[in-house]
């Protein structure tokens, strides 16, 4: 990952993530976790649901070439369990 983003990842104003939630394998465990840190949170700026999903996003996308295939495809497997997670269908 860029140097930025894993600084923006780490120091996120948003949420307080567990040291290495997105190199996680199981979506559900990453999606809990996204979830538990977006609702602790007293510094986010829009929905617990809408802080989750836009800190996955952003690792998502910023990390690119850096995450290998089965990584991303985990982590996309991670939104369809936010969603789960929020009865968002």
């Amino acid at each position: 990952m860029p140097k930025w983003s894993k600084h923006v990842t780490d120091t996120s104003n948003a949420l307080d993530l567990e040291k290495g939630v997105f190199t996680w394998k199981n979506p559900e465990r990453i999606a809990i976790s996204i979830k538990q840190s977006a609702e602790r949170s007293t510094r986010r700026k829009s929905s617990v649901h809408q802080s989750a999903m836009s800190m996955l996003n952003f690792y998502i996308n910023r990390a690119g070439s850096q995450i290998t295939d089965e990584q991303k495809a985990i982590l996309q497997k991670t939104k369809q369990e936010l969603r789960k997670l929020f009865n968002d269908p």
